[in-house]
């Protein structure tokens, strides 16, 4: 359920959004994985034995609860250089008329061999073709085949001349192992395939208009209820929906998780009972947003992006008001706290959403492509506003999906779904409630509203060090987001402070809290910038480029003066947001191969004294564990010399510095 905190405040952007008659659609890709995540499919690759059975348990519990009639089809993802086997998706198909899609007999009787012929012998008539049916070689399973493709006004079937056909050994259904080489030139390559297997049917479509898709379908859902047949599985090519007939769920194969992409929402409201949803389903088929690893409580690892665009492209608003898209910019690159509190663990420019000052490009190049766009008088701009910003909001190494504020999919139109008018904001992970998440997204929407009635015009930040210094640690952070807060309540949205709080709470988990004489000591885990390193040679002749996470920075304030010492060595405090007195500490956790400075042993357990008056306490963090312990019977020496720290103006140290 929404609660009403959120819900005052999203319907005032709503109705912000009204009056400049715009629709703003709002999509998202929560990322999931299961309460016991094992094996590499749950770390670090695309797919495994396990992955696509949690996706089905999700996919169907989501047709059971929530969208009944769905009909959901298995189908062919990307290859990626590197990965064994291509990734996949399932297509949660659901009718915006709220009419049922797909309908089957509700029992779970196995599939006999007998019901499987007689399905096979019915299909050809039909579907009104001359049966053309080839017998597919398959060590596991029973396999047909029937050439199949529509002409625009009929289905027809290509001879193929061929009694059987060997598939091909590989690891995926039967419709992406036939040998289309040896089909005759000049004939059709599509294909319907039928796949009898451990009592359950798989039906592979193959590549078709939606209008023939959906005859197809129509023609399937007949024949199943007069078999009396269930046990079905749906694969193949699912087409665009030329028609709006449908809305659609994904349930994608991504590295380490389960990704979850919501249909185009043209509310907050629609995208907070999808988070809703998802949690819900996610939960029943064993999935959560969330790893434990020991004590600490981390994201998927996946990320939970949110994309702004149009309901269509003729009525997407950002091709036509270019000067939108650059107030969004600004106010993002004068955040950091939207670019680093709501991601995972990961930042800076080696990440997977670096800032645009973090990748390589000049403040001069960005000020001079956003006054360029907003100089530009009426019209439909979507070409260049691509031209202009693609080549600025890339990764380092010029990749334009890897930003923070990607224009991957904005007007790119020589790549496949490049041309969907979508603003990706990448820097945003899922949370562990569907609160959390739910509140982020209005956050976001909230400001893309504020963005459009009050234009922000303000020149480029210089933050020089401070960016990698201050705002790597979580009181600056939270003053930052304080005043983002006081800029939308200025135009009368209030957003409740305390459940983002909450997660900042969550996001810099406390490391040690303490009574030291008068004051109170609080250590919080902050953020590192992990360095790409350099390629590494791997098994079969392919490298890899790996991160050095060896690295950690925690924060350390005090709401009185206190001394403070690390290994022995005097920690200076500055003055820190809220009347606090604090630094930042960045010390050697591992030492694992490959990383920088490989020479330099990692720094635990970590020994730190406070000093308050006469009371001198110390406490220990050993490695392996994720809290201080003590306070630990041991005397406290007075402080040697300073830790060091990279410039004189920053406020972290770093202990590796002699």
């Amino acid at each position: 359920m929404i609660p009403e905190k959120l819900l005052n405040p999203a319907r005032k952007v709503e109705a912000l959004l009204r009056q400049h008659k715009i629709n703003l659609t709002q999509g998202g890709e929560p990322t999931l994985v299961p309460i016991q995540p094992e094996g590499a499919e749950w770390s670090i690759t695309a797919v495994g034995p396990t992955k696509l059975l949690y996706a089905y348990a999700f996919s169907e519990m989501m047709t059971a609860t929530r969208l009944p009639g769905s009909a959901i089809f298995y189908s062919p993802g990307k290859s990626y250089p590197g990965e064994t086997n291509p990734r996949w998706v399932l297509h949660v198909l659901t009718r915006k008329d709220g009419q049922p899609l797909l309908q089957l007999p509700e029992h779970a009787q196995p599939v006999t061999s007998a019901a499987f012929a007689k399905l096979r012998s019915a299909l050809g008539a039909l579907l009104k073709v001359e049966s053309r049916w080839i017998r597919g070689q398959s060590a596991d399973a029973q396999v047909w085949v029937l050439p199949l493709d529509h002409d625009g006004k009929k289905f027809v079937s290509a001879d193929w001349k061929r009694k059987s056909l060997t598939l091909l050994t590989l690891d995926a259904p039967a419709g992406l192992r036939l040998p289309l080489n040896e089909v005759p030139e000049g004939l059709s390559r599509r294909a319907l395939t039928l796949e009898l297997k451990e009592g359950s049917i798989a039906i592979f479509f193959p590549p078709l208009l939606q209008e023939s898709f959906l005859a197809l379908l129509a023609i399937f859902q007949k024949l199943l209820n007069s078999l009396d047949i269930s046990q079905v599985r749906f694969q193949g090519y699912v087409p665009s929906d030329e028609a709006g007939v449908w809305s659609k769920l994904g349930v994608a194969s991504d590295p380490g998780v389960l990704e979850i992409n919501i249909p185009p929402c043209s509310t907050w409201e629609e995208y907070a009972s999808w988070m809703d949803a998802i949690e819900e389903c996610g939960r029943a088929a064993g999935l959560r947003s969330i790893k434990v690893a020991g004590e600490a409580e981390l994201g998927t690892g996946g990320g939970n992006h949110i994309c702004f665009g149009g309901p269509t492209l003729d009525k997407n608003a950002f091709f036509t008001h270019p000067g939108w898209v650059t107030s969004i910019l600004r106010f993002w690159q004068h955040h950091p706290s939207l670019s680093y509190l709501f991601t995972g663990s990961y930042v800076g420019s080696s990440s997977q959403a670096p800032r645009t000052d973090e990748s390589a490009r000049s403040l001069y190049d960005l000020e001079m492509a956003y006054q360029y766009l907003e100089s530009l008088g009426r019209g439909d701009h979507r070409q260049i506003i691509n031209e202009t910003l693609r080549h600025l909001h890339i990764d380092g190494s010029g990749n334009t999906h890897r930003s923070e504020i990607s224009f991957d999919k904005f007007w790119n139109t020589g790549f496949p779904g490049g041309d969907c008018g979508i603003l990706e904001f990448r820097a945003v992970e899922t949370l562990p409630s569907a609160e959390w998440t739910s509140a982020v997204g209005l956050l976001w929407r909230a400001l893309a509203a504020a963005l459009l009635a009050k234009p922000f015009h303000q020149p480029l930040r210089d933050f020089s060090g401070q960016l990698h210094d201050r705002y790597f640690l979580p009181s600056f952070l939270w003053q930052d987001l304080e005043s983002v807060f006081t800029h939308l309540s200025r135009q009368g949205i209030r957003l409740p402070l305390e459940t983002f709080r909450q997660i900042w709470e969550w996001r810099f988990p406390v490391l040690l809290e303490t009574q030291v004489g008068t004051a109170t000591v609080t250590i919080r885990k902050g953020l590192e910038s992990w360095p790409l390193l350099c390629e590494q040679p791997l098994e079969g002749g392919s490298t890899s480029r790996f991160v050095d996470t060896s690295i950690e920075r925690i924060e350390i304030t005090a709401d009185a003066p206190v001394t403070v010492q690390v290994q022995g060595r005097k920690l200076p405090l500055s003055p820190f947001p809220s009347n606090l007195h604090g630094a930042g500490l960045r010390f050697r956790r591992t030492a694992l191969y490959p990383s920088l400075h490989p020479g330099i042993p990692p720094q635990l357990p970590l020994e730190l004294g406070v000093t308050k008056g006469q009371k001198k306490l110390l406490f220990q963090l050993q490695a392996g564990q994720s809290r201080f312990l003590g306070p630990l019977p041991k005397a406290i020496h007075s402080p040697g010399r300073e830790c060091r720290r990279a410039a004189p103006s920053d406020v972290t140290f770093d202990l590796r510095l002699p």
